[in-house]
């Protein structure tokens, strides 16, 4: 069995199959988070969120990237949306390479270089300034003023805001 058939198989086995006919895909606490891919952050069960409170970014290191740009901009202007907390986290994967190493990685094994920006770090806290600035100054997004970060310790489950 693949892990796509046993995540069929859960999901054919909930005994909640979804939301309530009359929910809205507005999320009620009107905030989006963006945060990284790792599987040890349970985003509800580190803000005690319920479904249809938040929207839910996640990519490789919870940084800021055209892309996540792209969705917060849909959150905020489609979707009501006013404020964005980002949350990186310590033992990240994202500082454990450098740019131009993984790109040289996938260059040998592709032949292709991607054009895309792999976003590694050295310094956690700095990586959540810079995707703290990022959104302060995207002329996309309307809601600039209520943005927070914060870098989690993943060890312990401390966050700690950074400014």
């Amino acid at each position: 069995m693949t892990a796509t058939d046993e995540l069929l198989a859960r999901s054919e086995a909930r005994t909640n199959p979804g939301p309530a006919e009359d929910s809205s895909p507005v999320p009620a606490l009107h905030v989006a988070i963006v945060t990284c891919m790792d599987t040890r952050i349970s985003v509800p069960e580190l803000f005690g969120l319920n479904r249809g409170e938040a929207h839910i970014l996640r990519n490789a290191g919870g940084v800021v990237t055209d892309d996540t740009i792209r969705s917060l901009a849909l959150s905020q202007r489609k979707l009501q949306t006013r404020e964005v907390v980002i949350v990186q986290h310590t033992s990240c994967g994202l500082n454990t390479v450098t740019e131009d190493s993984f790109k040289d990685e996938l260059e040998t094994d592709t032949g292709l270089r991607p054009t895309w920006a792999v976003e590694a770090f050295g310094d956690v806290h700095d990586s959540v300034r810079r995707s703290l600035q990022r959104v302060r100054r995207s002329d996309f997004l309307p809601n600039t003023d209520l943005v927070r970060g914060f870098v989690l310790d993943v060890h312990s489950g401390k966050l700690t805001e950074v400014g």
